[in-house]
């Protein structure tokens, strides 16, 4: 659909024909069945922030059980990330009474401090290459201009809002712990991380999340090679979680691992998911792949790990770790050759504070992600196991 440029696109969705033509399309923003998340706002709008529905009541949770999860999210913490100054302090607006779940909905709000919805005037007749511009509009006939919008990782503060609060239920439930780190920067990568015992303080000793130390500088000059270049680079987060109870997921078209892939794939910039042995496991003998049991205690456990903690689309009870793969950030500095929505040949010189790489702020997406799922299945088990 090529749109006429001249007007806005206020006045082009006033059209009855145009509205029309639209009536009907959705935009999905809920995940999860019962624990679910609504998430709200844009970029460059007022606020973000998200509801949680199915959340059990007596739950400890305050504020302050959300906030550590946010600041690790939030944008500005070096000179890795992009500039944009936020605080991302978070407000609980409903759910909760003197530090209780109630068991009903909890809305949680954080506002938008830095936005500048004026570095995307030129953007506003330019579909971004590699970016949502044009796919949205195709979708919707209308889109946020300013920073991409709903495409724009600012949506993620409330998955990770929501995500500390599914990371205190399980916790508490189960003593789940949920680590992610950063194991890949371009072709560097990191080796030899203890899955076992793996801390985030481990993983926040350096400022791109790797915790290996020296493989940790080494990430970071490719970023910021690229940045300087005024370019961007991809990279892979790993992450572990441990004290899963086993039967979590479904045996068919909800496996555990299917749900985990349509989380972390739901990730701005994200491109691949692989979980236990992965691609790699293709090249192995099933002799060598197969994960012999073993009696531990009053259950029992496998001696390998290349099942990732889920057989038959159920968790084991063995940590589950998989490996999400993302992409350089499409917005970058360099003037690109293009075409505007009209389709006459443009140079794009975008503007705007972006990150340069986004792994190091994506650890507490994916372990909010991780969380969000694995919540939600347990309740579901909870709901449904004979008793």
């Amino acid at each position: 659909m090529l749109v006429d440029k001249n007007s806005s696109y206020s006045n082009a969705m006033a059209s009855a024909e145009q509205a029309k033509r639209f009536t009907g399309y959705e935009m999905s923003s809920t995940f999860g069945k019962q624990f679910s998340v609504t998430t709200f706002g844009e970029s460059h709008g007022k606020n973000v922030g998200a509801v949680v529905d199915g959340c059990p009541p007596c739950l400890s949770l305050t504020e302050e059980d959300i906030q550590p999860q946010l600041d690790r999210r939030r944008p500005g913490q070096s000179d890795l990330s992009t500039p944009r100054d936020e605080t991302d302090l978070v407000t609980i607006c409903s759910g909760t009474e003197n530090g209780l779940t109630l068991g009903t909905p909890i809305a949680m709000l954080v506002n938008n401090r830095d936005q500048r919805p004026t570095d995307y005037g030129e953007m506003a007749s330019i579909p971004r290459p590699s970016h949502a511009d044009y796919t949205y509009m195709e979708k919707y006939g209308i889109r946020a201009s300013s920073g991409g919008g709903r495409s724009s990782a600012r949506e993620t503060v409330g998955r990770v809002a929501a995500g500390a609060v599914a990371e205190k239920f399980l916790g508490d439930r189960y003593g789940t712990e949920i680590v992610a780190w950063v194991s890949a920067v371009g072709d560097v990568v990191a080796d030899g991380v203890d899955t076992g015992n793996i801390t985030r303080s481990d993983v926040d000793q350096t400022a791109i999340r790797c915790p290996v130390q020296d493989t940790a500088a080494r990430m970071a000059q490719v970023v910021i090679d690229a940045r300087d270049a005024k370019d961007s680079i991809g990279g892979i987060v790993s992450c572990v979680c441990r004290g899963v109870p086993a039967g979590l997921g479904e045996p068919v078209f909800e496996k555990l691992e299917a749900l985990l892939a349509q989380a972390m794939l739901s990730i701005p910039a994200t491109k691949g998911f692989d979980i236990g042995s992965g691609f790699a496991g293709t090249c192995m003998h099933g002799s060598d792949h197969n994960d012999p049991f073993v009696k531990r205690g009053d259950v029992l456990g496998t001696s390998g790990n290349n099942s990732g903690g889920v057989q038959g689309g159920i968790s084991n009870g063995e940590p589950i770790i998989f490996r999400v793969a993302f992409k350089p950030p499409a917005t970058i500095g360099q003037s690109q050759e293009t075409v505007n929505f009209e389709g006459d040949a443009v140079t794009l010189s975008a503007r705007g504070r972006h990150d340069p790489c986004v792994v190091l702020r994506a650890i507490p997406i994916v372990e909010s992600m991780a969380a969000l799922v694995l919540a939600d299945t347990a309740l579901r088990q909870q709901c449904t196991r004979p008793v």
